[in-house]
């Protein structure tokens, strides 16, 4: 059967793979549009399986904050170069995703991969057919869902990290600035917990040997090593905890100085931070 130029566009159309590759599923379909939709998605998922080791370094983080600002919902969609990233189909899927995870407030990432989006299909098969016409790994690389009295938000100039802060205890009070500068905070310091009671046991006692092996590195006695990596743990906690880092715009407030200055029985009930490439 004789495939026109036509019928190439409408499948193109249909599917917004690339027209060679249309007149190829059309010519090996038989001309059949159903066979060549189906033959076109199976070289996504071809592309999908070779390239599925394949780091993912590029992307874009979005975030969508619910009108009352109780919710907040992350996702970081994923590709493997910056070129992609920047494809209009590429963006326009990610915002998709975001859109469903908000219209159906999905609670988590495999119910966001599972759920259907304006074509009839899962959000997996979207990326799928996406993966084989832009020859890339792409991958819902996080999915944040938050909520608390208030939910503030950022996103970084170059687009691939976001954070989310949750607010306890607001009350009223207004923390859209106090919310910036503790989600830019969170951006820029990359804290890995909350609190030093939020750092689990794995990096404590990683953090004590190392503590340990600097100090008799130093030639200090054996009995005073574990006081001297105890020291440097509550410095690691200094450093590393969002709430007791210092502030980075006043060195004289840690960040739960900071909110209690805010605002009496106001807290940072949690936080979020996801980064693509990093």
């Amino acid at each position: 059967m004789a495939i026109t130029a036509q019928d190439v566009n409408k499948l193109r159309q249909m599917t917004g793979a690339g027209m060679m590759d249309c007149k190829k599923a059309l010519q090996e379909a038989d001309g059949d549009f159903d066979n060549a939709v189906d033959i076109l998605r199976k070289q996504g998922q071809k592309v999908a399986a070779k390239r599925a080791d394949n780091e993912v370094s590029e992307g874009t983080v979005l975030v969508a904050i619910s009108a009352d600002g109780t919710n907040g919902k992350l996702v970081a969609f994923a590709c493997e170069t910056e070129p992609v990233s920047n494809v209009e189909d590429f963006k326009t899927l990610a915002q998709s995703i975001l859109d469903k995870a908000v219209a159906d407030n999905i609670q988590d990432k495999e119910a966001l991969l599972a759920a259907t989006l304006a074509d009839g299909r899962p959000v997996s098969e979207n990326i799928i057919d996406l993966v084989g016409k832009l020859g890339e790994k792409l991958v819902i690389a996080a999915y944040e869902n938050v909520t608390a009295d208030q939910v503030v938000s950022y996103i970084h100039s170059n687009g691939k990290l976001g954070v989310l802060v949750a607010f306890e205890g607001v009350n009223g009070t207004d923390v859209s600035e106090l919310g910036k500068d503790v989600a830019m905070q969170i951006a820029a310091m990359k804290p890995v917990a909350l609190d030093k009671d939020g750092v689990d046991s794995a990096t404590v006692e990683r953090e004590i040997e190392v503590g340990k092996e600097q100090a008799r590195a130093e030639g200090k006695p054996e009995a005073m090593l574990e006081k001297i990596a105890q020291g440097k743990l509550q410095k690691f906690y200094k450093d590393n905890t969002l709430l007791n880092q210092e502030f980075v715009k006043d060195s004289s407030l840690t960040i739960r100085q900071l909110v209690e200055k805010t605002a009496k029985g106001l807290t940072v009930k949690s936080f979020k931070r996801v980064a693509i490439g990093a």
